[in-house]
C-alpha cells in the first residue's frame, strides 16, 4: 500500500473524470499545500476520486479481459465464450482463488487509490475558505460518499481490510493492520450520513453524487449489515427499508416503461438511473458493448474481435419464465442479429448473449461512450421489498413493499395480476433476473448466504450449492477473496 498512498498525495489531485465533468489543467509539482486554492482545483480533485469506479472495467490486453467480470464469473451463472486463462478460470470454475490473481490486485488498488484521494480532499477542503460553505459542503459530500462506496466494495470482497481516513504524509504511515469488519461498516455509515447532511439535490444530471445515490447506497449498506457477515438482523432490515422508502417517497425516480430506455443516452443520470459511471468514447470509453459480442467472432459488429467476455449460462437464461419481457429479443438478451453493413441478413448466434449494454452509436464510431449503471431504481424497489419480507418472517403484505415488487415484476409481465402478499424467495429471484450481469448478484448471494437453484427454480443455501458453471459446490471459504499477495509482500501486517 506504500506506493498507493504516497503517489496519490501528489498525483491524484490532478486527475479528472470524464464526460460533462470540468477538466482542470495543472502545471508544476502539486502537493496539498499548493493545491485546493480555488473551486476549479477542488472540483478537479473531486472528479479524480470518481475514476476508481471505472478502474475494474479497464481491459489489459484488449480481448475481453477485465477484473470486473470476476464478479459475475464467481456466481456460476455466467460463462465466458472466449477461452480464458487460469486467472479467470479460478472464478469461472470455482477452482480456488490464488492470492496472486491479478484481478484481486486491481480491485484493491482501484479502491485504495481513490480512497487516498478522498482522504486528501476531506482533510484539505474541510476548513477551506476559498469557496462558500454550500459549495464546500457539496464537494465534501461527494468525497464522503465515494470513500464509503470504495470501502463498501473492499469490505464485501476481502472482509477485514485496513481502514484509513487521513492522508498519508510519510512512509511510517503505510504499514497498516486490518480493521474489524464492523468498524469498516461503521465508517461507511458515518461517511454516508455525513454526506447526506450537505443537502445535495435528489438527482444530478451531470452524474455527480446526489441525495438519491446516498440514500440508495445506505439502503444497500444496511441490508448487507443485516445479513452476512455481521448478522445484525431486524434493526438493520428496518433501516434498509426506511432508506429505500425515502428514495421511493421522494418521487424523483421511476422505472422506464421499456427496457430499451435503459440504454438510451437521453435517459442517463435520470429516471431509473440513480448513479452511473460516466463515460466518453474519446477519453474514457465503456468496454461493455464490444467485450460482450459473440465469440467466435461473427460479422454483426464494426469491431467483433474484442468479444466473448461473458454470456448467461444456459440454465440461468432458461430460468426466466415464458412471457418474461426481459428475455424478449433485444431487451436483456439476444439470440440473433443483422450482419454489420447488411442488416437484412440475420445471423443466428450460437447461444444467448447479453444485450443490456448494446450501443447503436458504438457501431457507427467504433467506440463505446455509454454510461454504466451502478445503482438503478429497480434495485432500490426490490431492496425495499426484500427488507420488508425479511422483517416479517419471510412474507409481507406491507403496501409499499408489495407495490415496489409489483412495479418491477409487472414491467416484465405487463398482464400479470398485482400481488397482495409477496414472499422473500420471490423477491430474491426477481433480483437475479432483473439485475443479472450488472455485477450485483455476487454481493446478494454473499450477504444472504443464498443461491438460486436455477434447475429447480428455488432459493437454496449457498454453502453446498453447485452453480451451473462451477466444478464444485460453494464452501465457506469462497465467500471472501484473499488479500492480494503483492499487498502482503509490501505490508506483512495484512497477513495477520
Amino acid at each position: 500500500m506504500k506506493k498507493i498512498f504516497l503517489s496519490l498525495i501528489i498525483l491524484s489531485v490532478a486527475l479528472t473524470s470524464c464526460k460533462k465533468f470540468l477538466e482542470e489543467k495543472t502545471n508544476g509539482l502539486l502537493t496539498p499545500d499548493n493545491y485546493y486554492n480555488n473551486s476549479q482545483q477542488i472540483r478537479a480533485a473531486v472528479n479524480g476520486a470518481y475514476l476508481g469506479l471505472n478502474s475494474p472495467f479497464i481491459t489489459t490486453i484488449g480481448v475481453a479481459v477485465s477484473p470486473v467480470f470476476s464478479l459475475e464469473y464467481i456466481t456460476g451463472y455466467c460463462q465466458r465464450p472466449r477461452p480464458s486463462g487460469n486467472e479467470d478460470n479460478q472464478f469461472i470454475q470455482l477452482g480456488g482463488i490464488d492470492n496472486a490473481n491479478s484481478s484481486l490486485e486491481t480491485w484493491w488498488t482501484s479502491s485504495y487509490y481513490p480512497i487516498e484521494n478522498c482522504n486528501s480532499i476531506i482533510a484539505n477542503v474541510g476548513n477551506s475558505t476559498v469557496v462558500n460553505a454550500t459549495t464546500r459542503d457539496n464537494f465534501l459530500a461527494e468525497a464522503y460518499f465515494l470513500r464509503a462506496y470504495y470501502y463498501f466494495q473492499l469490505v464485501r470482497l476481502f472482509g477485514s481490510v485496513p481502514l484509513k481516513t487521513t492522508p498519508t504524509t510519510d512512509l511510517n504511515d503505510t504499514q497498516l493492520s486490518r480493521a474489524p469488519v464492523e468498524s469498516i461498516y461503521n465508517q461507511i455509515v458515518s461517511d454516508l450520513t455525513t454526506a447526506e447532511k450537505a443537502g445535495l439535490n435528489w438527482t444530478d444530471k451531470t452524474g455527480h453524487v446526489s441525495k438519491g445515490a446516498i440514500k440508495a447506497l445506505l439502503a444497500k449498506v444496511y441490508i448487507t449489515m443485516a445479513g452476512y457477515p455481521l448478522n445484525k438482523g431486524q434493526e438493520y432490515y428496518q433501516k434498509a427499508y426506511d432508506e429505500a422508502n425515502q428514495v421511493i417517497q421522494s418521487g424523483q425516480f421511476s422505472l422506464f416503461t421499456n427496457y430499451a430506455d435503459l440504454r438510451n443516452p437521453a435517459n442517463y443520470n435520470s429516471g431509473e438511473h440513480i448513479f452511473m459511471i460516466q463515460h466518453d468514447e474519446n477519453t474514457i470509453p465503456n468496454i461493455m458493448h464490444f467485450t460482450l459480442m459473440p465469440y467466435p467472432e461473427l460479422p454483426i459488429s464494426i469491431q467483433p474481435s474484442y468479444s466473448g467476455a461473458m454470456a448467461p449460462a444456459g440454465s440461468f437464461y432458461n430460468s426466466y419464465a415464458a412471457g418474461d419481457k426481459r428475455v424478449a429479443e433485444e431487451n436483456f438478451y439476444y439470440t440473433q442479429h443483422g450482419q454489420y453493413g447488411n442488416p437484412s441478413n440475420i445471423i443466428k448466434l450460437p447461444m444467448p448473449y447479453i444485450y443490456k449494454y448494446w450501443n447503436d452509436q458504438a457501431e457507427i464510431s467504433g467506440r463505446d461512450g455509454s454510461n454504466f449503471p451502478l445503482i438503478r431504481y429497480a434495485d432500490v424497489l426490490l431492496l425495499c421489498a426484500e427488507a420488508s419480507a425479511s422483517l416479517n418472517g419471510g412474507t409481507t403484505s406491507d403496501p409499499i413493499a408489495v407495490a415496489s415488487y409489483n412495479k418491477v415484476h409487472q414491467r416484465a409481465f405487463p398482464t400479470a395480476a398485482a400481488a397482495s402478499t409477496i414472499a422473500l424467495d420471490d423477491v430474491l429471484k426477481e433480483r437475479y433476473w432483473e439485475l443479472a450481469f450488472e455485477f450485483q448478484t455476487w454481493f446478494d448471494m454473499q450477504r444472504t448466504r443464498k443461491a438460486f437453484d436455477v434447475d429447480n427454480n428455488k432459493i437454496v443455501n449457498i454453502i453446498g450449492y453447485k452453480a451451473p458453471m462451477h466444478n464444485r459446490a460453494f464452501a465457506e471459504t469462497d465467500l471472501l477473496w484473499p488479500i492480494p499477495l503483492t499487498e502482503i509482500q509490501k505490508d506483512p501486517n495484512l497477513s495477520k
